[in-house]
């Protein structure tokens, strides 16, 4: 994907919004059917917000019901990189922005059989949609 993009806490900050910031430099989680989770026949790109990456199709999108954006694959394996995540008491693995290391949300093997069987629950806040991409 190219050289990483690094920048200091300020610039995120003056860069991104409160809420943003707090999810996607952080690693927080916005509330659940809060932000845009819904699933339309628009064709599309989802962007990272903090340096335009393009991560996701819209047409990946699916309704899981957990009230954050669900998508089966990301546009390109190498648009994201997976780490472990033990935060919580849990065992998840993170989902990060591979050219910013932005936070995004988790991966999880409960996705649509009938494709990848994954879920990539990601946080809206940390996408831009482009329609017509």
């Amino acid at each position: 994907m190219g050289n990483k993009i690094q920048k200091d806490d300020a610039q995120w900050r003056e860069q991104l919004s409160p809420e943003q910031y707090r999810v996607t430099r952080q690693k927080g989680t916005e509330p659940p059917f809060s932000g845009d989770h819904r699933v339309s026949d628009e064709h599309g790109i989802y962007h990272c917000v903090c340096c335009g990456a393009a991560l996701f199709e819209n047409e990946h999108k699916f309704d899981s019901g957990c009230g954050w954006p669900s998508f089966d694959r990301p546009l390109a394996k190498s648009a994201i990189e997976e780490h472990y995540d033990d935060s919580h008491a849990m065992r998840r693995i993170e989902v990060v922005c591979s050219r910013c290391d932005a936070h995004l949300g988790h991966v999880f093997p409960d996705g649509p059989r009938e494709t990848t069987g994954l879920r990539y629950c990601i946080n809206s806040v940390a996408l831009d949609f482009h329609a017509g991409e």
